[in-house]
């Protein structure tokens, strides 16, 4: 157990739910982090860190930039508010010479990722990109088997984020980053975790990029006949409608994710619920709101040394990540959440299963991502202390890297062209 004057300072920009998420796990670290600031405009949310964490008033603001001004008095700023808000606080905390811990995206745009990567490097300070799918024990398992040399060289990786029907209407339909104009395109905010740990597992730069995709299906011209702009207003097809609001935030009170991040408080009430849904986007009908993000999309990637991968990011399914690895001496298999991975081995024409230690089966947001969120607060943790052993840390260059494979799929799949990474970097780092 550190003492208080041991622990590194944390100062949390946005007290949303992974803002919230991630001082959680710090609070719970014997005393690794001590919580010092807050920024949020939303009082309830800044009020619950302030409370969690015995903060003064005059360390608990609505505007970061109140926070920012002053002279430096923390070791880490956790950056977690929304896409869009990313970059100014980035670039201030890393002027102030801030070590920092941000939420992915690193930023909306190519050319603001590259702002932040190349002044992050000049000051010479360490900035972490949430990745947190690197930390978990499915991907970490999967990263030593190839690297053990288990499946020879990688040839071909078939790779799927199955979003989750619930999970796309709830998100990416209703939610904060339903409106690629509000946050950002959904390969990037939703995927860019992918694209890391393709080039992660596989170990070489991206060369071209290739996608399509579009929104297929949560759109006006798909509303069953006589739905009402709102669910609670009484839909003829509600009773079987997968999408209610009303069964989904209001009548389900297991699901606390829905319940508190439609409300945006902690503990809402049925009537805060209630209230939301006759007045907000998470209370309309599924085929009603302003979302404009795709449902479903491919990406076919081509690597250093002739590697390729086939990326499928598609909403209408259960939920969960599974990977086929397709190496020179066997093929690898895994389903996230799944306790072990299956190999086929060319030589001996059998398959075994490794178990992975540790095991999360929740891989959502609300479970931690399977362990990712966990695992990266130790690992910010052991860099803040001076230790570099953990080979999941993703540098700044490697992030900008992977963010700009997402922002090469999303301008493919509106141009129909194949992108060369190269050629596309160069042209967005004026």
């Amino acid at each position: 157990m550190k003492t208080r004057e041991e622990s590194k300072k944390i100062i949390l920009i946005g007290a949303g739910g992974r803002g919230k998420t991630y001082t959680d796990i710090a609070g719970n670290m014997d005393g690794e982090f001590e919580v010092v600031a807050v920024a949020d405009p939303a009082d309830v949310r800044r009020h619950y860190i302030q409370d969690k964490h015995n903060l003064p008033d005059e360390m608990c603001q609505k505007s970061w930039e109140t926070l920012l001004e002053k002279p430096k008095f923390a070791d880490v700023v956790i950056i977690a508010n929304m896409d869009r808000g990313h970059f100014a606080p980035a670039m201030a905390a890393i002027e102030k010479g801030y070590d920092i811990l941000l939420e992915k995206p690193m930023a909306p745009t190519p050319e603001e990722c590259v702002a932040i990567r190349n002044a992050a490097k000049e000051k010479g300070v360490f900035v972490l990109v949430c990745h947190v799918l690197r930390f978990t024990q499915f991907f970490k398992s999967l990263k030593r088997i190839i690297d053990e040399g288990t499946i020879g060289d990688i040839v071909h990786i078939q790779h799927a984020e199955c979003v989750g029907n619930v999970h796309q209407s709830h998100s990416f339909v209703r939610g904060n980053w339903g409106n690629s104009d509000a946050s950002s395109c959904m390969i990037l905010q939703k995927s860019c975790h992918d694209m890391d740990i393709l080039q992660w597992l596989i170990g070489k730069p991206c060369r071209r990029v290739h996608s399509f995709g579009g929104l297929y299906y949560f759109k006006r011209e798909n509303a069953p006949a006589g739905a009402p702009e709102r669910c609670i207003d009484g839909c003829p097809v509600g009773d079987s409608c997968p999408y209610n609001a009303v069964k989904l935030y209001l009548n389900d009170k297991k699901n606390s994710w829905f319940r508190n991040a439609s409300t945006h408080k902690t503990s809402p009430t049925d009537r805060d619920v209630e209230n939301v849904l006759r007045t907000t986007q998470y209370g309309k009908c599924v085929f009603k709101c302003d979302n404009n993000v795709v449902d479903h999309e491919t990406v076919n990637l081509e690597f250093a040394g002739g590697v390729t991968v086939s990326f499928t990011m598609c909403a209408f399914n259960k939920g969960s990540r599974n990977i086929r690895i397709m190496g020179t001496k066997g093929e690898l298999f895994g389903n996230m959440g799944d306790p072990f991975v299956s190999i086929y081995d060319f030589a001996t024409r059998e398959t075994r299963q490794i178990q992975i230690s540790d095991v999360m089966q929740d891989q959502s947001i609300v479970g931690g991502h399977g362990g990712g969120d966990t695992g990266i607060m130790k690992a910010l943790a052991k860099r803040l202390n001076g230790d570099t052993s953990d080979t999941s840390i993703c540098t700044i260059d490697e992030t900008c890297a992977n963010h700009m494979i997402a922002f090469a799929a999303e301008e493919s799949r509106v141009t129909g062209k194949v992108i060369d990474l190269a050629e596309y970097e160069a042209a967005h780092s004026v």
